[in-house]
């Protein structure tokens, strides 16, 4: 059988499907398209349009676009069209029909996207692992991206902390609403009863990705990135160790500034969107490069 993501049972996919109509209620799209790739369909959400190059939002872990309904607001209306994807090869409305095995031909299924919606200059925002994707493509296929926004990026400087692992381990053996439910609630700090937190339990659930394994890029290939990035980290982010994922990315990566917001777990904002928004608006095709010896200059502390 070839690896493709699927659902474990048609009772399965039946569930979750309420969920997720339960979720993106909360985040009514403009439009609606199911784009070809040549690895499957991609369920497309259009929310706004403008004149300023487009937000393309990915999500993280069983995410879909519905996990942006905390932070929408803040990236609406404000000149940019603004797009979000459900990843192809998780739960949620696309349809993968061809294995992704690497890397490369996950970048090679979003390109394939930002083709067909003929956008040839984006801002990619992602968040947790949707930001390491982001990063994956900044490195293999950089053309279309005017910037990378990243909200807690999950395995691009750090690796998961092993209490994540092991919980995931458990998780996956167990497959428990409330095993995952405490896993998600150390990770974000969000109840479980949130309708975009019972889509992501949902989709562990009722889903069977099949998907590389999401690891860190190597030094040289973040050395070579010239793309625009943001990279904002939460201090207390229980998926890796922030503090030294932030300190590693300001030596890395050349055209990044970086962040370390205190007292913050891993989830969406309205204010860390706003932050988003203020780095698109002022990204230029032309930056200067990082010096080495500059200093992590960005430390935002939240109450």
């Amino acid at each position: 059988m070839r690896r493709i993501g699927r659902f474990s049972s048609d009772a399965a996919a039946e569930h979750y499907f309420a969920a997720y109509d339960r979720a993106m209620a909360l985040c009514p799209p403009a439009e609606v398209l199911d784009v070809d790739t040549h690895h499957g369909t991609t369920r497309v959400y259009r929310f706004c349009d403008g004149p300023g190059d487009p937000l393309v939002l990915l999500s993280g872990l069983s995410g879909t676009a519905a996990a942006w309904a905390p932070g929408l607001p803040g990236l609406l209306d404000r000149g940019h069209p603004v797009y979000a994807l459900d990843t192809l090869g998780e739960a949620g409305r696309s349809v993968q029909r061809e294995p992704i095995t690497s890397a490369a031909e996950r970048t090679r299924w979003l390109d394939d996207v930002l083709a067909a919606l003929e956008l040839p200059r984006v801002h990619l925002v992602g968040a947790s692992s949707g930001e390491c994707y982001a990063v994956y493509q900044a490195i293999h296929r950089p053309g279309r991206l005017a910037s990378v926004a990243a909200v807690d990026p999950t395995t691009v400087t750090a690796r998961f902390r092993p209490a994540v692992l092991w919980w995931s381990a458990v998780g996956v053996l167990v497959r428990r609403d409330r095993v995952w439910a405490r896993i998600l609630a150390q990770l974000t700090g969000v109840p479980a009863d949130r309708p975009d937190m019972r889509l992501v339990l949902a989709g562990i659930r009722d889903h069977r990705p099949r998907l590389p394994p999401q690891l860190r890029p190597a030094q040289s290939a973040l050395r070579r990135i010239e793309v625009p990035m943001l990279l904002v980290f939460l201090e207390k982010s229980t998926a890796h160790n922030a503090r030294r994922a932030a300190r590693r990315a300001r030596r890395l990566l050349r055209a990044a500034e970086v962040e370390l917001w205190l007292g913050r777990k891993h989830t969406l904002s309205l204010e860390v969107a706003d932050r988003v928004l203020e780095f698109t608006t002022a990204c230029r095709e032309v930056r200067l490069p990082r010096r080495e010896d500059e200093p992590l200059r960005a430390l935002r502390l939240r109450p």
